[in-house]
């Protein structure tokens, strides 16, 4: 019995499966051709982008859930409003054709298999019959964004009203429980005159991009072109207070009893009409700064409490009702306003258009070509014609009367077809030469214009008589404008005006400021809140370049000038001329890369590196001193020669001679010079401080150079040298052809021989016997100085040894 059940369980599940996928098949068939976007248009896959619109735009009509009561319809218009997004755009439609693909985010090539594509999102989305809801609120879908509109629409208007922003995508769970929140400050905020919108991360990736959006959901806030995210809970009066604090801070000024007329007397600098609000509250509302920030340009905004008791004269004075708000705009007149409104609860619409009814004075000055463009429109139609009645006029005091009965006379004769404006010639003079026929004049002038194309042609007639205020102007000026409404022709002239100079442009320091305290808070802002994977690139970029940075100026630091890269000795040169050492003594003379030189005592531990085994064409500069005159040398030593420390192949060193001072004599008496002289002074008693040499260990020879008297006595002469007077006289001619102060130097810098020269070196003061070694180093440069041959160095230590041997 068991045997025969089971026999039968294997056809049972063959059975169940075969259901199941005829199940599965007829889904996946339906799925398909639902998700199918030519299908769901009824066009084929050859059809033009005009039919594709043509068959969106009847389904449209047909499946609005405003105009169709079908309890489908709002699923069905969200498919042909998808439908028609992929196949409007040729990169997406072609990804579909080539791979089925209906989302931009999903890689090419994963959905090829169309029936398993269908059962996917049929599984997860509301197609299926498992009936997992997606599909997106159809009160949402007319705020999406994309990113032609954004760039085309939205940024622009941006400068006119704020725009919030919310981030969302299909697989945001979190973007469910936000949804009632943002649905009630959509409501709120939108009557206000807010601008909603929002962005598919699935679909516009591209957009979420140029805005910094990453993750979902986020709420965005974009004001004046800035986006700015939202950080706190997401709470309607957090979000409400975060547009408030999006907008300038200085949009409505309070006005008291001590201000208030100083406020209206604004007009004449601000070149703008005034309004006053009055309500009872502290501060003013959200709508009323909205309406502000979309009219700043042309209004200035007061806000006036009428609970505070600093404002008594002011309610008295314009006799305000204190049980609504009221509102009052003021022109030229701060006495009278020209147009007031009063209402519970206020609405936009009626703000908006009370502000742009009256958002010109009744004679503005002309300060820039926006302003020119508005007032004084391009003639479109012959119905249409607007005239603008210009006066050229000044800024002084003199021309006040003249200027106040041209306003005048535009209250009197105040016409639809007819603008008032002033110029100051002095700010507009491109334009005044232009109406003027390039004439200077220093009478106030009034021109009649009308314009014909916005290239800046126009037809205009100057009233003759120029104008001061009087009556016979007024009636001239009256009679012509009469004449001109009968006769268009009666504008005999025309010229091509240029464009008007911004007088209200912020100056450059200003714009600057402005510009730095933005991008510093947008910063403040990212390193505060932004994801720190997302900053990654821009904290590697800033630590690579902080590391590169500090690690040159350290390498810089311990570096050695001669360690960079090893020199190569230099080639024996051949005999130069006068220009040549002149050429070379400018260019081997470097300025230093340290601002200190080193100088190092040779001693038994030194001596064999600096001296002896030297590397070569190396030279040591190495100055004698004594104990006594130590310091003083020193100092005066690196003062002569810090000029010459940047050069590479010079090395400075001093010899204490009270420690080795049988150093010097040893090294003169094996020279052949010396020798050949025999020279007889004491070793003993000699005087060898200051003396410097310039010891090249490699070549085995030496330069010398001894102390020089540089008193008053610029003739004498006595003092000899161990060499020719040949070479000294050569020697001479070289040093006047560097420079002229080289004019004076002769053979004493090479050292002087002699007791007579000795002597003389002996009583020179310490601090006076390097003046002449600047000259001397500078001649050791260009290799004018003659060379001292000896066979070999002599021993450091032999002072040492003698000492003891004596003793």
């Amino acid at each position: 019995m068991w045997v025969r059940r089971t026999s039968r369980h294997p056809r049972t599940c063959q059975a169940m499966l075969a259901i199941f996928w005829l199940t599965l098949g007829v889904q996946l068939v339906s799925t398909s051709s639902d998700s199918d976007p030519y299908k769901i248009l009824g066009v084929g896959r050859s059809a033009s982008q005009a039919e594709i619109k043509r068959a969106y735009k009847t389904l449209a009509k047909e499946w609005h859930p405003d105009k169709n009561k079908d309890p489908k319809a709002e699923d069905m218009f969200i498919k042909i409003s998808k439908s028609y997004e992929i196949l409007s755009n040729e990169e997406r439609r072609s990804n579909f054709d080539r791979y089925g693909q209906m989302d931009e985010n999903q890689p090419f090539g994963q959905s090829q298999h169309h029936g398993f594509h269908g059962f996917h999102n049929s599984f997860y989305f509301d197609e299926s019959f498992f009936h997992f809801p997606r599909s997106r609120d159809f009160a949402d879908s007319k705020y999406l964004l994309h990113h032609a509109q954004f760039n085309s629409d939205v940024l622009p208007e941006s400068h006119k009203r704020p725009y919030l922003i919310k981030v969302t995508s299909e697989w945001c769970f979190a973007c469910i429980h936000i949804e009632p929140v943002w649905k009630e400050t959509v409501q709120e905020l939108e009557p206000l005159g807010i601008g909603i919108g929002i962005v598919d991360l699935g679909y516009e990736r591209r957009l979420a991009n140029q805005l910094g959006a990453h993750r979902a959901p986020s709420i965005i806030g974009l004001v004046n072109g800035r986006v700015t995210f939202f950080h706190q809970a997401v709470v309607r009066e957090h979000i409400r207070q975060f547009i408030e604090d999006l907008l300038p801070q200085k949009l409505v000024e309070k006005v008291t009893d001590n201000n208030y007329q100083a406020f209206l007397d604004n007009w004449h600098a601000g070149n703008k009409p005034s309004i006053l609000l009055f309500d009872q509250v502290p501060f003013p509302s959200l709508l009323y700064k909205l309406t502000a920030f979309a009219f700043r340009d042309y209004v200035r905004f007061g806000y006036v409490d009428q609970g505070d008791t600093q404002n008594n004269r002011i309610l008295q004075q314009f006799n305000i009702n204190t049980y609504a708000p009221t509102m009052l705009l003021f022109k030229e007149d701060t006495e009278k306003p020209v147009d007031i409104i009063q209402a519970r609860g206020m609405k936009r619409q009626i703000m908006d258009e009370f502000v742009s009814n009256n958002k010109f004075l009744q004679v503005p000055r002309l300060v820039n070509q926006q302003l020119f463009d508005e007032l004084c429109p391009v003639k479109q139609f012959h119905r249409r014609r607007k005239y603008c009645v210009l006066l050229i006029t000044g800024e002084d005091q003199a021309f006040l009367p003249g200027n106040k009965a041209f306003l005048d006379f535009a209250s009197a004769n105040s016409k639809e077809v007819l603008r008032f404006a002033y110029v100051y010639q002095r700010h507009q003079q491109p334009l005044c030469q232009a109406l003027l026929h390039n004439q200077a004049t220093l009478s106030p002038q009034v021109v009649i214009l009308e314009r014909r194309s916005q290239a800046g042609r126009v037809f205009f007639r100057s009233v003759s008589g120029g104008w001061n205020g009087s009556e016979e102007d007024k009636y001239r000026l009256h009679e012509q404008l009469e004449l001109l409404q009968k006769d268009p022709t009666y504008l005999t002239s025309d010229t091509t005006l240029p464009e008007l100079n911004n007088e209200m442009a912020p100056i450059f320091i200003i714009q600057w400021i402005n510009a730095a305290y933005d991008y510093i808070l947008q910063l403040y802002d990212d390193l505060l809140y932004s994801n720190w994977r997302e900053m990654m690139p821009i904290l590697s970029l800033i630590f690579s370049a902080l590391f590169i940075l500090f690690g040159t100026v350290i390498i810089q630091a311990f570096s050695e000038p001669g360690e960079s890269k090893p020199r190569k000795p230099k080639p024996k040169e051949p005999p130069q001329t006068e220009d040549d050492a002149s050429s070379r003594a400018t260019t081997t003379s470097r300025p230093p890369k340290k601002d200190f030189v080193e100088v190092t005592e040779l001693t038994d531990l030194t001596y064999t590196s600096n001296l002896v085994k030297l590397r070569p064409g190396h030279i040591n500069v190495v100055l004698v001193l004594t104990n006594a005159s130590k310091t003083t040398l020193l100092r005066k030593f690196a003062k002569e020669v810090f000029s010459f420390s940047g050069t590479h192949n010079l090395h400075f060193s001093f010899l204490n001679a009270d420690k080795h001072r049988h150093w010097m004599p040893s090294l003169l008496h094996s020279t052949s010079a010396v020798q050949d002289q025999g020279c007889d002074e004491d070793e003993e008693s000699s005087d060898y401080s200051g003396y410097v040499l310039a010891l090249n260990g490699h070549k085995k020879y030496f330069c010398l150079f001894r102390p020089v008297f540089t008193g008053d006595d610029p003739n004498d002469s006595s003092s000899e040298s161990f060499f020719s007077s040949d070479s000294r006289r050569k020697s001479r001619s070289r040093s006047r052809s560097s420079s002229h102060s080289r004019s004076r130097s002769h053979s004493r810098e090479d050292g002087a021989g002699g007791k007579r020269g000795s002597g003389r070196a002996t009583s020179i003061e310490v601090h006076h016997k390097l003046d002449r070694l600047g000259l001397w180093m500078e001649r050791l440069m260009e290799g004018t100085l003659p060379r001292l041959q000896i066979p070999a160095w002599p021993i450091l230590d032999e002072a040492t040894n003698n000492l003891s041997t004596e003793s």
